[in-house]
């Protein structure tokens, strides 16, 4: 598997000389660096090993200035070899190097102390006792240190048998399913157009490939790539890779942005970091600072909000969030580092638990579930993203960033626990899914909704979906509510009557009064038959008004027991469907119907006959041509 090795160290201590005399490479290219003989830009080169193994070299300026330059190469590599000039020893950018290394979660390395050809052998000893004791709580502390002369040739042969025998101890894991490359340099190659370069951190790239230029969305087709300056058509992940990018100039792209396949990253404003405050740090981290966030190889300003308390303390860590005027894309678990404005210097760095970002008030319960996705295993990992991410859920592609898991394991751990239903699938066509305590909670919701609308509204049998949804908005997709009601009917909490409804113990029922109205109010249509009585005299003869019959009424036509044909003409459904069966076997024997002959068949007068037609039309029972009726089904 291919092995990428960083330089780091304080400026002048010889990372570019000792990269050469090991490779022959320079590293420094531009003009501006030979002429001042410092490293400004990051310099990239490879070392051939003994049993065919080929090292990536990412070479890193160490000035102060240029330390932003120093974040962006360290992400990605594996190792460090940490160089220390025996003539000065520890420095600033010595520490500071290896500060960033250690918050990138790089923890293997070792050292070079190079220029031991301009030291006694008693200052070699003692540098080399002095940095042994400054390594030794760090993650270098085991690490070997040994001394070099790029100059002389003096100690090479032995760094690169070390070297040698760290590659073939060291296993990198990388994910193979997820391709990301972080762009570190963009030019224009003659006859070739525009070039970008970076570490392939994960994934693999094959030419032609189509692929998307994160956060911005520029898209492109791969039309060729390089490694080490050779033309390959495939780049594996921990490889420096040059990819050839057409349709695209140099002016549309900026270091940082990050090259990955369409639809498989997310660009948000706001991530939650664990972030770790250097014991070192000269001040705490106080809530709505203003610093420099550094993350693959990019840098931006954000602003740091912290979320159950105001200050980090030197040495603590806690979760919080971090909000950006520009989006950013990264991965659960992706290292990032945190630079203060004033002094400019390291002072935190971290890990990315999410993002997607999170609409999170200060101090509420939520905040508690943050800590779960600190070291959660797999299954827990899924459930708190799910659970974070409340009721729209995310979908499988999101659940792939938000957890760091392959496609596979990913998928199977769904699986399991969709079994379990501690996850819902509920959206099959963007594969979404939904936590199944959140889905519990949304059936319940439902129930509680038909519940107080029978109190609200005893009178009616009960509501649409349409309805529920539409009162509802905001708790739920659409597709989980549906999948949330067809459980509820499932369980047999929750009963359909044709496009309503209800709970199951729901019955209509009407006060005594309001129940013997009912009774004579349809007593009175059903002995009209054909010719059904005014509404008006049926509710006078009762000694009711209008108003206080409404609920009856109400349930006499939820209940199908009234037919309104118009206004205040009322049939019992008995005489109405006798009605209608009478125009229907006429039209089955007969071209057409009118006015006429409908009175001729029925005995109705036209007071009754055209309204009865139309509501008949309305019905889709007769279709009107003309002034004739025909039938629909016809």
């Amino acid at each position: 598997m291919p092995v990428i090795m960083g330089t780091a160290g304080h400026i002048d201590h010889g990372k570019t000389t000792l990269v050469k005399a090991l490779t022959g490479i320079d590293c420094d290219r531009l003009v501006e660096e030979k002429k001042r003989g410092i490293t400004i830009e990051l310099g990239f080169a490879f070392l051939d090993l003994p049993g065919n193994r080929r090292v990536s070299i990412v070479d890193v300026p160490g000035h102060e200035r240029f330390v932003k330059t120093m974040v962006s190469g360290a992400t990605g590599i594996d190792f460090v070899m940490l160089v220390i000039a025996a003539d000065e020893g520890i420095m600033p950018q010595t520490r500071e190097h290896l500060d960033i290394c250690a918050l990138l979660g790089i923890d293997t390395g070792l050292v070079a102390l190079t220029k031991t050809d301009m030291v006694e052998p008693e200052w070699l000893a003692m540098v080399t006792e002095d940095v042994k004791a400054y390594l030794a709580p760090t993650f270098l502390g085991q690490a070997p240190v040994l001394p070099v002369s790029a100059h002389t040739g003096a100690g090479l042969e032995a760094l690169r048998l070390e070297l040698a025998a760290l590659v073939d101890r060291f296993q990198p894991k990388r994910r193979s399913d997820l391709f990301r490359l972080p762009i570190d340099r963009i030019f224009t190659m003659k006859g070739h157009g525009t070039v970008v370069t970076g570490t392939l951190v994960s994934g693999s790239l094959k030419v032609g490939e189509d692929i998307t230029v994160f956060p911005k969305g520029l898209t492109s087709k791969v039309r060729g790539l390089q490694s080490h300056g050779q033309t390959v058509e495939e780049a594996p992940a921990g490889r420096r890779t040059a990819v050839n990018l057409p349709g695209l100039e140099v002016e549309d792209l900026e270091r940082g942005w990050v090259l990955g396949r369409p639809g498989t990253l997310f660009p948000a404003l706001v991530w939650e970091v664990e972030v770790a405050c250097l014991a070192s740090s000269p001040l705490p981290l106080k809530h709505r600072k203003e610093i420099h966030f550094h993350h693959g190889s990019r840098e931006v300003l954000a602003v740091l909000h912290l979320l159950d308390r105001e200050k980090i303390m030197p040495g603590e860590t806690c979760v919080c969030q971090l909000r950006f005027k520009e989006p950013m894309v990264g991965v659960y678990g992706d290292r990032v580092v945190l630079r203060s404005f004033s002094p400019l210097r390291t002072v935190a760095g971290g890990r990315l638990l999410g993002p997607l970002g999170l609409k999170l008030k200060r101090f509420s319960p939520q905040i508690e579930h943050l800590a779960l996705l600190r070291d959660g295993a797999p299954e827990d990992l899924i459930l708190t993203q799910l659970l974070m991410a409340g009721a729209p859920g995310l979908s499988f592609a999101q659940l792939l960033i938000m957890t760091n898991q392959e496609s596979k394991a990913l998928d199977k751990a769904l699986a399991d626990l969709a079994v379990k239903q501690k996850v819902v699938l509920y959206d099959k066509e963007t594969r979404r899914y939904a936590h199944g305590g959140l889905f519990a909670d949304l059936a319940d919701s439902l129930v509680s909704f038909l519940k107080d609308f029978h109190v609200r509204e005893p009178l009616k049998q009960g509501v649409s979906r349409v309805e529920i949804i539409s009162s509802l908005a905001g708790k739920a997709p659409a597709k989980l509510f549906h999948l949330a009601v067809e459980k509820g009917l499932k369980k047999g909490q929750v009963v359909a009557d044709q496009d309503l409804l209800r709970l199951p113990d729901h019955t209509v029922s009407l006060g005594r009064d309001q129940a013997s109205l009912k009774d004579a109010v349809l007593a009175a249509y059903e002995a009209g038959g054909a010719t059904p009585p005014n509404l008006k005299d049926v509710l006078e003869a009762q000694g009711v008004t209008a108003k206080e019959a409404g609920p009856m009424l109400k349930v006499l036509l939820e209940q199908g027991a009234l037919v309104r044909v118009k206004d205040d003409m009322y049939y019992s459904v008995k005489a109405f469907e006798a009605l209608k069966d009478q125009v229907v076997a006429y039209l089955e024997a007969h071209a057409d119907m009118g006015p006429n002959e409908l009175r001729e068949v029925t005995g109705l007068t036209r007071k009754y006959a055209i309204p009865v037609l139309e509501f008949l039309d309305k019905e889709k029972v007769t279709v009107r041509v003309g002034d004739r009726r025909v039938l629909r089904k016809r």
